[in-house]
């Protein structure tokens, strides 16, 4: 594992909530940078918060130290106070009685495995504040969720269907 920490930043938007939507990310490790986007016809913001932080840490091509920047509270929480994996441990059922359907647990699922193969800290800053990268993810998101060549999130809109 490289001891030197991978910095990754990721953002996610929707227009309209539903709507078309976007993955910002911003990587650093050392000099290097890279930046990544992607757009959606049909999906929700956090759908595209978690493939955000989903993509950051699945283009790293070794297990990496990565300090991964987001201004999600869904994401940076789901992690951090072991949220996702309580709900993964129970069926990706959630609340008091377990009754409540986990969202999102395809993007859920990806995003623990990835925690597993990298050492990640998810550390959450506040959106529109000025953080330079936070602020291109953010760019690179919604770009990227007004774009002509966009994707259809199949889950999402599988799921659609069943409701």
């Amino acid at each position: 594992m490289d001891s030197t920490p991978v910095h990754a930043f990721s953002d996610g938007s929707a227009i309209g909530n539903p709507g078309s939507g976007g993955y910002g990310v911003v990587l650093k490790h050392g000099e290097a940078s890279k930046e990544l986007s992607h757009g959606f016809r049909l999906t929700t913001n956090n759908r595209m918060e978690l493939l955000g932080a989903i993509v950051a840490l699945e283009t790293l091509q070794r297990s990496s130290t990565v300090i991964l920047t987001t201004d999600s509270r869904y994401v940076v929480d789901g992690i951090n106070k072991g949220w996702a994996k309580d709900w993964k441990a129970h069926g990706w059922r959630r609340g008091p009685e377990r009754k409540e359907q986990a969202l999102n647990p395809d993007l859920w699922s990806r995003l623990l495995d990835l925690t597993s193969k990298h050492r990640a800290k998810f550390v959450w800053v506040r959106g529109h504040a000025g953080h330079p990268e936070n602020e291109r993810c953010d760019q690179l998101a919604s770009e990227a969720a007004r774009g002509s060549d966009l994707s259809v999130d199949e889950v999402y809109e599988r799921d659609l269907g069943r409701k």
